[in-house]
């Protein structure tokens, strides 16, 4: 799968930043997107120059999104709508992997659920059957991405279209996590949720706390 293109749109910023990074690291060409083209070349300047066998280029949303063959969101919830819209025609019949949280300041630590149910299922609602959505990365420190360390916890993935979610848990696989299946678009709810919980436990214990699935050894 390392032939394949993938655009991390929000690129630039701590989870973004952090995915090009591992992605890249993995063997595959990466696009960082942002709104502001040069702050995506910029970005993938910076990560070609830390190691120069990096794939990386940089572009605004809408030509990373055409140029990729998978596309991931990184972007704050009040971001999501916008982002969706204007890369959606770049991105028909590709994967979406949407990383949206919604998380409200000053509250982040407090679960937070808008009246659609979850960013996911909003994503869904605004992709439709235009491009294969799934949610995936809300409960994965930006700063283990972009730190040295191996993913000390595993990746949760929803969405309706099973071959999809399948490909992004080989897509975990290949940056040296573990991802799961965790049912339809619906259950972002929950996965989501998790974020802030995680966020209260980092607090306290000063740390990048993840989640870890039990008792799926030997299946």
């Amino acid at each position: 799968m390392a032939g394949e293109k993938i655009a991390v749109l929000g690129g630039t910023g701590g989870l973004g930043g952090g995915l090009a990074m591992r992605f890249a690291d993995a063997g595959y060409h990466v696009i960082v997107g942002s709104r502001a083209e040069e702050k995506a070349v910029n970005s993938a300047a910076e990560l070609h120059a830390a190691k120069p066998a990096r794939r990386v280029e940089g572009h605004a949303n809408p030509t990373a999104a055409k140029l990729a063959d998978i596309v991931i969101l990184t972007v704050p919830f009040e971001n999501q709508r916008a982002t969706l819209e204007s890369v959606l025609e770049a991105s028909a019949g590709k994967i979406i992997i949407d990383a949206t949280v919604c998380l409200k300041p000053p509250k982040v630590g407090t679960v937070q659920i808008p009246a659609e149910g979850s960013a996911g299922m909003i994503a869904q609602a605004i992709v439709g059957t235009r491009a294969r959505l799934v949610s995936a990365f809300q409960n994965v420190a930006a700063d283990v991405l972009q730190s040295d360390e191996e993913i000390d916890c595993d990746v949760l993935v929803t969405g309706n279209d099973k071959e999809a979610c399948k490909t992004v848990v080989e897509l975990i696989g290949a940056i040296g996590a573990r991802g799961y299946y965790a049912g339809p678009i619906e259950n972002s709810v929950a996965t989501e949720g998790l974020t802030s919980l995680l966020i209260q436990i980092n607090r306290q214990f000063k740390c990048h706390a993840g989640i870890r699935i039990t008792g799926t050894e030997g299946h």
